[in-house]
């Protein structure tokens, strides 16, 4: 089968597409016929080695690629849930990546069906960005209705969505984006845009409940200031805390650097009554399947910047690396198959 592959880590240009073997399939696994993949901030970092101590050991030749849409074609002895000709969609488990190309064997916990409402382009495009506002804002924040959240990059890929799952929830949406996006970005269900190319969003917000930061740095300081006594503060872009660590049941070495690299934010959290945590999200078939109810009954519809060809893919991942998509940029297998 052709893939997406790097043989070392690297930046840009590191990457080629080979042919590889077609996976194995174990008994608790499916094998998938890729239709599209999407990019993710995480595969540009697991292609430059940036999380080589927080994920599971990767052999070279590495396939990249983290969420797909596809079919099943074949399945293992101890699946039940999932039939040869499922459409499906998923986001890999971290010991599975591997969506950049034209199949892959992946644990039945980790797949879902498809929205029946969208084209496999668009399907390909949800299952991180959407997992991750899931489990930010449902499992980690318990967002309710009449709170208030802020969600930074609300054009982003998480933020599209997270700001759309905010609204469902009842919740008062602010946002940050750039001027070309902010009208854009409102009618995605945005109460407050701030433009942040014009505005600091700590001088206009207080009292917030939560926080959803994208961004880490000074971005992740200043979110302190908005939050109310009581506040969450999660971040998928600021320093590992502790708990985290924990939950991946990581080494002694990433234990003590994540307690010390997350000191800093954690003391200053804690003298204003707020709380920070890091959020690494993990791929959960039953809250896809939740996910993609709200998708075919209408509360969240799928925002794609872009779709590239499979033999462009090295170009799809410079153009997301550029970080000024308005949405998700997509790999389509159709034209290779």
């Amino acid at each position: 089968m052709k893939a997406f592959i790097i043989d070392r880590y690297g930046k840009s240009e590191v990457g080629r597409i080979a042919e590889m073997p077609v996976p194995n399939v174990a008994a608790d696994e499916v094998l998938v016929k890729i239709h599209a993949a999407s990019i993710n901030p995480i595969d540009l970092k697991i292609r430059t080695g940036e999380f080589k101590l927080i994920l599971p050991p990767y052999r070279m030749p590495l396939i990249l690629g983290i969420d797909l849409a596809g079919t099943v074609v074949k399945i293992g002895a101890n699946v039940t849930r999932l039939k040869v000709g499922d459409e499906v969609y998923a986001r890999a488990k971290d010991d599975q990546i591997g969506t950049f190309a034209e199949f892959i064997s992946i644990n039945e916990s980790a797949v879902a069906f498809k929205p029946k409402s969208l084209t496999m382009n668009e399907a390909a495009s949800i299952p991180l960005v959407g997992l991750t506002a899931w489990q930010a804002l449902i499992e980690r924040a318990e967002l309710k209705a009449g709170q208030k959240v802020l969600i930074h990059a609300g054009s982003g890929g998480v933020g599209t969505f997270a700001v759309q799952l905010a609204k469902y929830l009842g919740a008062t949406v602010a946002t940050t984006t750039g001027t070309s996006n902010v009208d854009w970005v409102k009618k995605l269900g945005a109460d407050i845009v701030i433009d942040y190319k014009t505005t600091a969003f700590e001088d206009v917000l207080q009292d917030y409940d939560v926080v959803l930061d994208t961004q880490g740095g000074e971005t992740l300081n200043k979110s302190l200031t908005v939050l109310k006594k009581g506040g969450k503060l999660i971040s998928i872009a600021g320093a590992p805390d502790p708990q985290f660590a924990r939950d991946i049941d990581a080494n002694w070495i990433i234990k003590i650097a994540s307690f010390l690299l997350s000191f800093n934010i954690r003391r200053k959290a804690k003298n204003k009554g707020v709380t920070y945590s890091f959020l690494f999200m993990k791929a959960n078939s039953e809250q896809l399947s939740s996910i993609g109810e709200l998708i075919d009954t209408g509360h969240i519809k799928p925002v794609v910047d872009q779709v590239f060809p499979f033999e462009s893919t090295k170009e799809a991942l410079e153009y997301a690396g550029m970080g000024r998509a308005k949405g998700k940029v997509v790999i389509s297998m159709i034209k290779t198959l």
